[in-house]
């Protein structure tokens, strides 16, 4: 009796596994897509990180979706239409700071998902009556990419402060790498 509850317990898992086994198997790898989605997300990133001095309101309308997830260095998590209030405070462009990614990583996950993670330099040139100083800051940003209706947007958005200036000797790795 024993017996055929454990044989009817392995026949019921293999009869539930089975159409996710197959599916799984029968789903497109990731690598399949090839350098061309990498270098297409690099792309878009760095024309939103490019758009921000002059025009980053117009920038985070196209280039966030709607219910985006964004954390900023400060901890504090704003929906996409928060900050585009926070930033429609700011008095125009701030053409004294200018950006600069580098450093790309991209997983893909499937034809829809990708996680985009990069190095990002700020340079604010500060004019002071000693003369013009500049403060550099350096941060780790990571990006989860969602395609919809054949568009790659932001879903969630975070950057954290890199305490130390990071040593670009340091990084060994080389997959998925923009240089």
């Amino acid at each position: 009796m024993k017996y055929m509850r454990r044989r009817g317990l392995r026949m019921f898992a293999v009869a539930a596994l089975l159409p996710m086994m197959t599916l799984a198997q029968a789903q497109k790898p990731a690598a399949a897509q090839g350098p061309d989605t990498r270098q297409q997300l690099i792309q878009i990133t760095r024309s939103y990180i490019g758009s921000l001095p002059a025009n980053g309101l117009a920038g985070v309308q196209e280039f966030m979706a709607d219910d985006v997830i964004f954390s900023g260095a400060s901890g504090l998590r704003r929906s996409k239409l928060e900050l585009i209030q926070f930033m429609s405070v700011k008095p125009g462009p701030d053409r004294r700071t200018t950006y600069e990614p580098s450093d790309f990583t991209v997983h893909l996950y499937d034809d829809e998902l990708a996680i985009v993670n990069f190095g990002l330099k700020s340079r604010k040139f500060k004019n002071s009556k000693s003369g013009e100083g500049v403060i550099d800051e350096y941060f780790r940003v990571t990006g989860t990419f969602l395609k919809r209706d054949d568009k790659w947007q932001v879903v969630a958005w975070q950057y954290t402060p890199v305490r130390d200036q990071p040593d670009k000797k340091a990084n060994t790795s080389a997959e998925g790498q923009d240089k």
